[in-house]
């Protein structure tokens, strides 16, 4: 499926994949909604979940933490279906515009990952940043998707 990396001009500006994944064999995705251009989350693929998501049309990653592959909302029933993928330049950055069935992508139950504004323009204090919440009310109960098991990606 995935073509050998044989010259910069081949993978540049040639018409084969061939994804660069890091010394964990890993390249970041981030996944936005595809009809509004909003950021729902970053993740990342390895090979296979590469593999299966061109194969599915549905997302999936590698879970760092967890160190498993993950299909996207197998758990939760929020699958994320694939209107289109990217990949950067240089082939080591994946982009998935998708859409999601139940209109949430974030385990911590807003529809974004990205659900909080960290400040900027402020000078250097002592206290930590503040950060503001954009998102104002979740979109689902994790524990009521999740049960009360600790959620495995925190420290």
């Amino acid at each position: 499926m995935f073509a050998k990396r044989i010259s910069i001009e081949q993978v540049e500006e040639g018409n084969e994949l061939a994804p660069k994944f890091d010394a964990e064999g890993l390249l970041p995705c981030v996944t936005t909604q595809a009809d509004t251009g909003e950021v729902l989350m970053l993740g990342y693929m390895n090979a296979e979940a590469m593999k299966r998501t061109i194969e599915t049309g549905e997302a999936h990653y590698y879970s760092r933490s967890r160190k498993v592959l993950w299909h996207k909302g197998a758990t939760s029933g929020l699958v994320q279906k694939v209107v289109e993928m990217r990949i950067d330049d240089d082939q080591d950055a994946v982009w998935l515009r998708v859409r999601v069935e139940g209109d949430a992508s974030c385990h911590v139950g807003f529809r974004s990952c990205f659900y909080r504004s960290v400040p900027t323009g402020q000078a250097e204090t002592d206290k930590p940043v503040e950060l503001t919440y954009e998102e104002k009310e979740k979109t689902f109960d994790p524990k009521a998707v999740y049960g009360d098991a600790p959620n495995p990606t925190i420290l």
